[in-house]
């Protein structure tokens, strides 16, 4: 275990080096005031798109559906005429319907949940000019309403909450854009695919003549993992060599998958000025992860109940890469589902039945272990204030969360957000299983095939976007169903958010007095994780118990 302690140590300490200086540039990016040594541009751009004055929360959420309605027309016209657009030396024609449908919804929503393999199915024109754009437009509007959520904790009695159209041309120009060309030229110095070569003839060893899949992979990796993202040029994701060739690489597309979601929790903290508040909140979010991390290397290393019975070594490396192992496979698990990204190196299926309900449960209580980029914080800023007002009844005074009083309107609006995704999984999935279109697509039977369901609603709903995989669901009963979780999941979670946004930014900030609740210490980090735990245990411990701890009984049951 030495090795694992080790491999979670180098991992935090290499995260939280790279996230604090970045936090800082999101926090003067979250201040609509002109940035320096790029404040002339900014200031010409926003003249020439006639962007003047900032936005009521209305105003600002009306923007952030209508900008992502417009990208999803467009990557829903770009995949249906695949076939008669450039750059397709493979003569890919255009996908069906249903899942060009479901794709568009994917990547509107940043959950990249994909039914198709990209290599065989998609020409380099819908690579880049769709699938990689929405990557960084997706990402830019999790990140526009995570920055209106901290204006409003931060301003005092204000009636605005910045302008939504300047918040996305930042984050996509200062942010977004210069951290992926960085990170696309390291990936490709570690050997990274990025050509718009035609396919490769080759003979393998054995004589049979295959196609070596070329593109430009580099370019859409970047953003996948900074942007959360997780859609693979391949099939394989980052388990094919092309798109993560190294142990180096490995490492980089961990950090990069919660380098954006850890900054922003020092960024939030010095945007309402505090920091002790934002590292509160990464504290939480960090305890969880090691919390997971630490149960997914015991149950991976544990392995196969059958074989230890027969007193082989059980060690899992059942769909795993052999060049990463057991211990690197496990944690990119975790770090892919504690953020919404999706992007995997191994396959889950293959997993332990326990170690594949940590990723599961990761996804389950709502992608608020770090999360998503911009939907991680406000995510978890959502349970902060379910906290405080768990806090205010216990105690018997008014609930209220850096100065501004919590009344009935925000934990209405809390409540909704944070049902919304347990609903969707729920229900999906016991609609899976009564219907004999969803049950047609399971490949397993019993708790394992049930646990393949389950998780593929929960990835679409909370917008991870990986797969159990086992599920045959490229059918139009699981595109159309996935694709409706992931447009609730995303934009029935923002509305309230906004809504919550828009209530606080007009209070004033109220003076701390004895009777205030101390929302920066060791005491509020447990009560935070506490309401985390409870209430994604509460939600899901019926299903887990019918899917992966089933499954696990099930398997121990056979060694008898």
């Amino acid at each position: 275990m030495a090795a694992s302690a080790l491999l979670i140590a180098s991992y935090l300490a290499a995260l939280l080096l790279l996230a604090w200086p970045l936090g800082r540039l999101i926090a003067r990016l979250i201040d609509p005031r002109p940035l320096p040594f790029v404040g002339g541009v900014e200031t010409a751009l926003w003249r020439l798109a006639g962007l003047r004055g900032e936005m009521r929360w209305q105003t600002y959420l009306l923007a952030i559906l209508l900008f992502n309605a417009m990208g999803f027309a467009l990557l829903l016209a770009i995949l249906l005429l695949q076939g008669s657009l450039p750059l397709n030396p493979q003569h890919f024609p255009g996908l069906s319907w249903d899942l060009a449908l479901n794709t568009a919804v994917s990547f509107v929503t940043n959950t990249d949940w994909q039914a198709y393999a990209g290599e065989s199915s998609l020409s380099y024109f819908s690579q880049m000019a769709g699938l990689t754009v929405q990557n960084f437009l997706s990402a830019a509007s999790g990140l526009a309403v995570a920055f209106a959520l901290i204006r409003a904790f931060a301003r005092r009695s204000s009636a605005t909450l910045g302008n939504a159209w300047q918040d996305l041309g930042r984050i996509v120009l200062w942010l977004l854009l210069p951290l992926s060309l960085l990170f696309a030229l390291l990936l490709i110095q570690q050997g990274v695919v990025q050509s718009f070569s035609a396919y490769l003839p080759f003979t393998s060893l054995e004589g049979a003549k295959q196609l070596l899949p070329m593109g430009p992979v580099a370019s859409q990796e970047a953003i996948k993992l900074l942007g959360t993202n997780g859609g693979g040029f391949f099939n394989a994701n980052s388990a094919h060599p092309f798109e993560n060739p190294t142990d180096i690489s490995n490492f980089a597309q961990m950090l990069a998958i919660f380098l954006i979601p850890a900054a922003l929790c020092f960024a939030f903290g010095e945007a309402v000025g505090d920091a002790r508040q934002g590292r509160v909140i990464l504290a939480a979010m960090t305890l969880i992860f090691v919390l997971c991390a630490s149960a997914m290397f015991w149950a991976e290393l544990q392995g196969n109940p059958t074989l230890r019975a027969l007193g082989v070594d059980g060690t899992n490396l059942e769909g795993k890469e052999s060049r990463f192992g057991v211990l690197a496979s496990g944690l990119y698990a975790v770090v892919t589902t504690a953020a919404s990204c999706g992007a995997v190196n191994a396959m889950h299926d293959s997993f332990t039945a326990l170690g594949g309900m940590i990723p599961m449960w990761l996804m389950q209580i709502g992608e608020v272990i770090f999360g998503g980029v911009g939907s991680g914080l406000y995510g978890m800023l959502l349970f902060v204030l379910l906290a405080v007002f768990i806090a205010g009844l216990m105690i018997g005074r008014t609930p209220e969360y850096l100065g501004k009083k919590i009344d009935v309107r925000e934990m209405k609006m809390t409540a909704l957000a944070i049902l919304v995704t347990p609903a969707l999984v729920l229900l999906g999935s016991a609609l899976a299983m009564m219907s004999d279109a969803g049950r047609a697509a399971m490949l397993n039977p019993d708790a394992h095939g049930f646990s393949e369901v389950l998780y593929a609603l929960s990835s679409a709903a909370n917008n991870n976007g990986s797969a159990f995989a086992g599920l045959s669901a490229n059918t139009p009963f699981w595109n159309l169903l996935l694709a409706f979780c992931m447009l609730a999941g995303r934009f029935m979670v923002i509305v309230p958010v906004m809504a919550i946004a828009g209530s606080l930014v007009a209070k004033k900030i109220q003076p701390v007095s004895s009777g205030t609740l101390p929302t920066h210490g060791p005491l509020f980090v447990g009560l935070l994780i506490g309401t985390v735990l409870l209430t994604g245990a509460l939600t899901f411990i019926p299903a887990l118990a019918s899917g992966p701890i089933a499954d696990h009984l099930m398997h121990m049951e056979r060694t008898r």
